[in-house]
Formats: C-alpha cells, structure tokens, sequence
C-alpha cells in the first residue's frame, strides 16, 4: 500500500493560491466567493492528509464565523477521518468538502482544477 503525505510543490502553489482567495474574500465580506474558494481549495488538497485537513479546519471555521450548526457539527468527522482517507488514497474525487455534501460522494471536477490536478496525477 502507497502512502500519501507531501503535496507536489506545484500543486500546493494553486492549492495556496484558493487558500489566499479565501482569506481575501472573507475580508471583505463575501461570504458566498469565500466558500467557493474553499470548495476549491478541498477540492485541489483532498488527497494530501494536510491540506485536506486544514480545508476542513477552515471550513469548520467559517461555519462558527457564520453561526452554521449543520456546517460546524458536519465538519467534525470530516477532520476527524478525512486526513485518513487522504493517507491512503482513499478519497471520493472531486467532492467539495462541504456538510452540504455527503462525504463519500465523488463529484465532478471543476475544469480548471482538473487541468491543474492532470499536471500532478499521483503515480
């Protein structure tokens, strides 16, 4: 079995980039952009335990900044098993991360993020 730890460097440069998008987003109060880059983000770090992980710790924060229960109470076992997941190479492909979602569902990739994650396919 192949374990999963340490995002290419390329990748974590867009990963950084959605991360960053948020953050700015968040500043200025739009709320709606900021969760799409997080989506993103999720999205670009799901098979990294790291950056999936702090995907979904910054989504468990934006779901207190909001007062969102579902949100809050959703990411918990996602912090608490997405990591794990990660490790192994277990992840369901393109799902955004969010309590919106089932958490094992796949979903379709973005096309700008898959063109991004083709460049870094995993061996």
């Amino acid at each position: 079995m192949k374990f999963y730890w340490s995002m290419p460097a390329g990748l974590k440069v867009y990963f950084n980039d959605e991360v960053k998008s948020y953050g700015q987003q968040m500043k200025i109060g739009n709320l709606p952009a900021a969760w799409r880059h997080l989506e993103r983000a999720h999205v670009l770090g799901q098979s990294w335990p790291r950056e999936h992980n702090y995907s979904h710790w910054l989504m468990l924060k934006f779901g207190i900044k909001i007062k969102d229960r579902r949100e809050i109470i959703g990411q918990i076992p996602r912090l608490l098993v997405g990591g794990v997941k990660s490790f192994v190479g277990k992840i369901p492909v393109g799902n955004t991360g969010g309590a919106n979602v089932p958490p094992l569902r796949p979903m379709e990739i973005p096309e700008d993020l898959a063109l991004v994650l083709d460049r870094y396919k995993k061996p």
